[in-house]
């Protein structure tokens, strides 16, 4: 009896270690290191529910294509899909919303690595970080709104959720100059000219810069309004760009304001209510401006302004000069 389960038991280990041996170590889908979403032989389709490395790289080359995809993620969901459809709109190609072979083929030309390597500088881990407080009138006491900490700096500078940067450097702390990194590889764009226009789209809540025969520049995934404050519908313009600005805060002109709440002047930085860039519209107290939650940008309603994430509306105030129009359309 004891020899038959021997032999038995034998045959089991003998059966499972070459299961494991035949079984692949991870899904190379979802696998976010460097060489894995970096590989220009990643061509899967990447539609609704994809994760993982392709659509990693898929949102790393459309944000280069200023095509953006809001807050990279290394998941698909509808501001992805927005930015799918435009860039194979302005590529000549069927606008599914899904990578497929041809539109990898165009996202390819993009000859980077979409992951690099980046050494933690002094000023990024410098700070001094906060905790930013929710109530206005606290924050009217700070002298600035920077960030709470090195990490979300870092998701700035990167377009990335803090939450994806801890995923692609398992134990790293974000903390000291000198760490090496693994990041998206999103700084140095290639030149974007000046737009000829601004068109923000109710429907599509995005933000689109066109040159003068109508061709599409870039697109952002914004924020454009809501039932009680609806976007102001008509043709604007562009009455100037103000960097890091201070937020002048009027409770009279918020519907959900604490009643409590006086005028007061909420300091700069990228936590300020309107980010760091306000893009003055010829519509009096509308503008086109940043946030500190760019990973609401597209899911949640605005006062009626338009919201783009801090990196974006950046790249649209060098786009952009005063006297152009701007088409709030439906």
């Amino acid at each position: 009896m004891k020899k038959i389960l021997l032999i038995t038991l034998t045959a089991f280990l003998t059966l499972s270690s070459a299961r494991a041996a035949q079984a692949p170590a991870s899904n190379p889908l979802l696998t976010l290191s460097a060489a894995a979403v970096n590989d220009t032989r990643l061509i899967q389709p990447v539609g609704p529910k994809s994760k993982g490395a392709a659509v990693l790289r898929a949102q790393v080359l459309l944000d280069r294509a200023h095509f953006s995809p809001g807050e990279i993620d290394a998941a698909y969901g509808e501001n992805v899909r927005k930015a799918i459809v435009a860039f194979q709109t302005s590529a000549g190609l069927s606008p599914s919303g899904v990578v497929d072979g041809p539109t990898w083929g165009a996202l390819n030309r993009i000859a980077i690595p979409a992951l690099i390597t980046y050494k933690l500088t002094d000023k990024d881990v410098a700070g001094p970080f906060t905790q930013v407080p929710e109530d206005m009138m606290e924050k009217s006491t700070l002298s600035a709104l920077g960030y709470t900490s090195a990490l979300e700096g870092l998701g700035e500078k990167f377009h990335a959720s803090p939450a994806l940067l801890q995923r692609l450097n398992p134990g790293k702390t974000f903390d000291q100059a000198g760490q090496d990194v693994v990041v998206p590889n999103v700084e140095e764009h290639a030149h974007l000219p000046k737009a000829a226009k601004i068109i923000v789209d109710k429907s599509d809540l995005t933000v689109t810069l066109v040159d003068a025969a109508g061709k599409t520049l870039a697109q952002f995934p914004a924020s454009t309004g809501s039932d009680k404050d609806p976007l102001p519908i008509g043709d604007w313009k562009v009455q100037g760009v103000a960097k890091n600005p201070v937020f002048h805060y009027n409770p009279k002109l918020f519907w959900d304001a604490d009643p409590t709440h006086a005028k007061a002047k909420i300091p700069p930085g990228p936590n300020n209510p309107v980010g760091v860039v306000w893009i003055d519209l010829s519509k009096e107290h509308y503008g086109i401006h940043g946030t500190p939650e760019p990973s609401k940008i597209g899911k949640t309603q605005s006062h009626g302004c338009i919201r783009l994430t801090n990196w974006d509306v950046m790249t649209v105030a060098q786009a952009v000069a005063s006297g152009i129009p701007a088409v709030l359309q439906e």
